[in-house]
């Protein structure tokens, strides 16, 4: 079994926080794991992205082929349409439908997420709401991880809940319960959409 992820977004969203707490859980699941990051964090707001790659098997290569990702999954939209190209054709898109503006002549929303939507396999979820109703508005990239773990067959939800906690610990326990509560709401609102 193997799943291979693109985590997309832009500075400071908390895209390579996600990557941390998924890897963390493929260790202690015993998974092979690969992982590759292009990210332009020295300017906040710059394109991040990461590749994952996790299976019960030997892994060639930390970088996704075109066409063999299973999951795209973006804290902003146009970052999603960016990466399409990497998405298998039953592959599954998890977007914020959030935007985060950072160009000129951003696309409107509608238009973006009916471009994802021709893919046939999409949640969009707005995690910053999400985040803000779970009483953590910071922890929107664990409200999507949490969306993540409704279609994500090679790691259990309790493995990434684990995750959580050892990425935040040294936050404290006031942080590691906070985003463990957003990453529920997305999953609870995940298997909601998703049925």
């Amino acid at each position: 079994m193997k799943e291979d992820i693109i985590l997309a977004g832009v500075g400071g969203q908390g895209i390579l926080s996600i990557a941390t707490v998924i890897g963390n859980a493929a260790v202690k699941q015993d998974l092979n794991l690969k992982q590759a990051e292009v990210h332009g964090m020295s300017q906040r707001g710059g394109d991040v992205q990461s590749h994952l790659r996790l299976s019960t098997g030997p892994i060639s290569s930390d970088l996704i082929p075109k066409g063999a990702g299973d999951l795209i999954v973006s804290l902003e939209p146009l970052e999603a349409l960016r990466y399409l190209q990497w998405l298998s054709p039953d592959g599954w898109i998890i977007t914020n439908v959030t935007p985060f503006v950072n160009i000129p002549h951003y696309p409107g929303q509608d238009a973006i997420l009916a471009e994802l939507r021709k893919t046939g396999r999409v949640i969009a979820l707005d995690a910053d709401a999400i985040a803000r109703e779970a009483g953590s508005p910071r922890s929107s990239n664990m409200a999507l991880l949490g969306a993540t773990a409704a279609v994500l067959d090679i790691l259990d939800a309790d493995k990434l809940r684990d995750g959580i906690r050892a990425v935040f610990a040294r936050k404290g326990e006031a942080i590691v319960q906070a985003n463990i509560k957003a990453f529920d709401a997305g999953l609870e609102f995940a298997r909601k959409s998703h049925e």
